[in-house]
């Protein structure tokens, strides 16, 4: 991966391959530009370019933990666009990186062709946040990488007809084996960013949302998300009338994006952005 220098000085690291649209692939919460690994085959037409937050993957940590926040992040983002000297790009974000693509429909809505959202929205269910606290900033229990993947059909509820090889890959994407067990491949005061995020009043990120009015918006969901629920879904199509909508079965918080369902919807918002 190759890295540029943000604001406040910290090397983000990131990847660009291939040619023709440019999509701004933006992951998960703890996670890292891994996340699209098993989408990255059927995308092999575009301009992918994938980003390492700050505090996670291959990018360095912070020395201010307040800067884990979307705000900083969305700015991040649009520091890699300058500094590739990209104008537009569609955007494609899973979970935090669908909350991004939000806020950046809202602040700079010029530098987006689109938005795919891979299982969020303006509205989070508590199960869901209560879900993801409970591991947040903490390494996990398991002493070895295939303990863990053979666990995960316990660990992660909602999620059925996984491959134990699927499981091992997530695990050796998202952990660090160490010889006193697994750790994590983020800066665990994570948690403490957003553990002072939970004690301020909840914003209203509808209108951010609705900042989106005219793009291609597609949204995928994990037919078991604890995170995204139907309703809310339901509510985002409804406000935005030409949402291409795909439900994954077997599939919770957030499904992979190499799903049948998952495909077909990224395709379809494609040709859209094109």
């Amino acid at each position: 991966m190759e890295k540029f220098t943000t604001f406040d000085g910290l090397e983000i690291a990131y990847s660009d391959q291939g040619t023709g649209l440019p999509v701004l692939c933006l992951s998960g919460l703890t996670r890292s530009s891994t996340d699209f690994d098993y989408v990255a085959p059927f995308l092999s037409d575009v301009r992918m370019i994938r980003m390492d937050y700050r505090g996670r993957g291959q990018s360095d940590w912070a020395s201010d933990h307040t800067t884990y926040s979307i705000p900083v992040e969305a700015r991040d983002a649009l520091a890699l666009l300058d500094h590739l000297g990209i104008e537009k790009v569609a955007l494609l974000g899973t979970s935090r990186g669908g909350l991004i693509g939000m806020l950046l429909a809202a602040m700079a809505k010029d530098r987006l062709i689109g938005v795919c959202l891979n299982d969020i929205g303006p509205e989070l269910a508590g199960p869901g946040l209560d879900a993801i606290m409970s591991y947040l900033g903490r390494r996990p229990a398991f002493k070895t990488q295939a303990e863990m993947a053979a666990a995960m059909p316990l660990v992660m509820p909602g999620f059925a007809n996984v491959a134990p090889s699927r499981w091992l890959e997530e695990v050796e994407r998202h952990t660090v084996q160490k010889s006193d067990g697994l750790d994590l491949i983020y800066d665990p005061k994570l948690r403490d960013a957003l553990e002072a995020g939970r004690h301020q009043p909840t914003p209203d990120l509808w209108p951010m949302f609705e900042a989106m009015a005219g793009l291609p918006v597609a949204l995928i969901r994990g037919a078991n998300s604890d995170l995204l629920t139907a309703e809310t879904a339901a509510e985002m199509g409804r406000r935005h009338p030409g949402m291409i909508f795909a439900e994954v079965p077997d599939r919770a918080h957030i499904p992979f994006l190499d799903e049948p369902e998952s495909i077909d919807a990224i395709r379809e918002w494609l040709k859209k952005c094109q």
